[in-house]
């Protein structure tokens, strides 16, 4: 905050509990004596004759996470810093916490695979598996803190590495075997299935080695996302792999042979 607004808030919250006559005599009390430490005391009128110099750093929450106890791990009171300074307090804001709020506001697409055939397949069949390249492509978010002499941000960047399948059962076999189908150079993951390519292998897929009878096998699709990130002053690294998935239904049947 700037030494203008910290004045204001702290003179704010002075009058307001100073003047309210339900407030018991120790609020008022402890209320004037940490408006004093600001005006009259470590710090003299706010700071107010050094403002455009530096600003007052206050202990932020995320209002959304206030039931996890490392949400108030940031309990710093208020303390004014120079321009240019990073604060050597625990939680300052930094480009890598920065990157950190970021990877929060990510918003990564769905995994649903194309398959072939799609919906309903056949016992010992192989099924094709792949993701559209255009939708599985690297999604980024910036966020930045540009107020009262500080100016910082960081980029963060998911990118999709990998889609691993879990037929549902064990009575199956994955393409490859290991089930994690590796992106492709064009950003798709696997192959779509072309008129012709009944006598090959898919890249990645899954053949179902018995029937779901009257209902389906839940074959679930996950994206293992790559999180980096860079932020103001070269900084940058890496952020905890982030996976996504989702569940889809598969009829699976048996083939029908007639002996003659």
């Amino acid at each position: 905050m700037t030494a203008e607004d910290f004045a204001s808030r702290m003179e704010k919250a002075y009058d307001t509990v100073t003047n309210d006559p339900r407030q018991p005599n120790y609020a008022r009390a402890a209320q004037a004596q940490y408006r004093d430490s600001y005006k009259d005391g470590k710090y003299k009128e706010y700071n107010l004759d050094k403002k455009g110099e530096g600003s007052w750093w206050l202990p932020v929450q995320d209002n959304s996470r206030l039931d996890e106890e490392a949400a108030w791990n940031c309990n710093e009171l208020p303390f004014w810093v120079k321009n240019g300074d990073t604060p050597a307090v625990k939680n300052a804001v930094t480009p890598q916490i920065l990157a950190e709020l970021a990877y929060n506001q990510v918003q990564l697409p769905t995994t649903k695979v194309s398959l072939a055939p799609a919906n309903t397949t056949k016992v010992n069949l192989p099924t094709w598996a792949w993701l559209d390249g255009a939708k599985f492509k690297e999604v980024s978010v910036t966020a930045a803190l540009n107020a009262a002499g500080v100016n910082i941000q960081a980029t963060t960047t998911a990118k999709p590495v990998s889609l691993k399948l879990e037929p549902g059962t064990a009575d199956a076999e994955t393409y490859p075997a290991s089930a994690e189908c590796a992106i492709n150079d064009d950003g798709s993951i696997g192959e779509q299935y072309t008129k012709g390519n009944g006598d090959r292998t898919p890249p990645c897929g899954v053949k179902y080695l018995r029937s779901s009878g009257n209902g389906t096998f839940s074959l679930r699709a996950t994206i293992t996302w790559d999180i980096t990130w860079t932020g103001t002053g070269g900084a940058g690294g890496d952020l905890p792999d982030a996976t996504f998935g989702s569940d889809q239904a598969v009829t699976v049947q048996e083939i029908q042979a007639v002996n003659r």
